[in-house]
């Protein structure tokens, strides 16, 4: 016969009334001092707090949140969680939004189409969230004809999709321009450019821009080379560009592409900055460290998040759209991988 197994009663946590116990307060005043109500007086106030530290007392946050209608939790709604970009937001947006007091619930979307965005949207709603702030690519959303449904604030980030809520974004024709710009100014004839995927948004932003400056200044414009963002295609496309002795300057649409890029150079033994110069895209930390040391674009990811965050607590305290787009400035980083051109 099997031993019978003991009941294990959990230990009741301290109760409201507890505290109220030990401060020598009202259970009412107690319930002020944790829903951060400012008519209990200071001397009061402290000493309800220092019962709950002694007791290990914590407010229920969901009961605060449903008498306040504030749940103090932003939806981030993602397509493609594999990119540099995405994850150098999301780490931002997760930032501000913990220095605001506010939680993050992530939501990877891997269809972009109206049901999957509503969908999303549903689920987001079933865990309580204040607000929502989406990474999808534009063109992707554009294409697809999705509806953003309403009823939450939103925030877009990274996209030209003509919605009717705020866009926070890299000034990705700025970045372009600079690098352009600085390849012309050491003397390079024209500027080749190794893209990234033509569905891309930022891709596109940034090869409008390279097109642009070039015939602003009257040079000839190269085809374009494609990549996908991995180092892989940039060294693939690399080849190509690599085995062309016309090519002198490259503005790569990323620095991982970029490292893709170096390579095919090296193997097909024409030097850089000799022979050719490099510009990338991002800053990502691991530029300084590649051979030669990559001149690039630095966007500032912090930013963006802070201004996203921002935008949507703004939307969610005033209980209205406030459309005005935000665009965050690009910088020039100059390193050794570009130089004027042999003569």
């Amino acid at each position: 016969m099997a031993a019978e197994v003991p009941l294990v009663r959990r230990r009741r946590g301290p109760s409201m009334a507890d505290v109220a116990r030990l401060a020598g307060v009202s259970g009412q005043t107690v319930s002020r001092v944790a829903n951060d109500r400012h008519n209990v007086d200071a001397v009061t106030r402290d000493r309800v707090r220092a019962a709950m530290r002694e007791l290990g007392y914590r407010p229920n946050g969901a009961a605060r949140a449903l008498r306040n209608g504030e749940f103090r939790s932003i939806g981030a709604i993602v397509f493609e969680l594999s990119s540099f970009g995405t994850t150098r937001t999301l780490d931002a947006i997760a930032k501000a939004a913990t220095m605001s007091g506010y939680s993050i619930n992530l939501l990877p979307v891997l269809d972009v189409s109206q049901r999957a965005v509503t969908n999303a949207f549903s689920r987001l709603g079933e865990q309580a969230v204040d607000g929502v702030i989406i990474l999808i690519e534009a063109h992707t959303l554009d294409e697809a004809g999705v509806q953003l449904p309403d009823g939450l604030p939103v925030v877009v980030v990274d996209s030209s999709a003509h919605y009717d809520y705020p866009i926070v974004d890299t000034d990705q024709a700025q970045g372009a321009r600079l690098a352009t710009e600085h390849l012309l100014e050491l003397g390079h004839r024209t500027v080749w450019h190794l893209g990234g995927p033509p569905t891309s948004f930022a891709a596109d932003r940034r090869r409008q821009s390279w097109e642009q400056t070039l015939l602003d200044h009257g040079c000839e414009v190269p085809p374009v080379h494609d990549g996908d963002w991995t180092a892989s295609s940039g060294y693939e496309a690399g080849r190509g560009l690599a085995a062309n002795d016309d090519v002198t300057a490259v503005f790569v649409a990323n620095d991982q592409m970029a490292l893709g890029l170096l390579r095919a150079l090296y193997e097909r033994g024409r030097a850089v900055p000799g022979d050719v110069s490099v510009v990338g895209f991002d800053d990502m930390e691991e530029a300084a460290h590649f051979w030669p040391p990559l001149t690039t674009v630095r966007q500032s990811f912090a930013e963006v998040g802070r201004h996203s965050v921002d935008a949507l607590i703004s939307e969610i305290q005033a209980g209205e759209h406030h459309h005005s787009p935000v665009s965050v400035a690009t910088e020039l980083v100059v390193r050794g991988s570009t130089a004027p051109p042999r003569t």
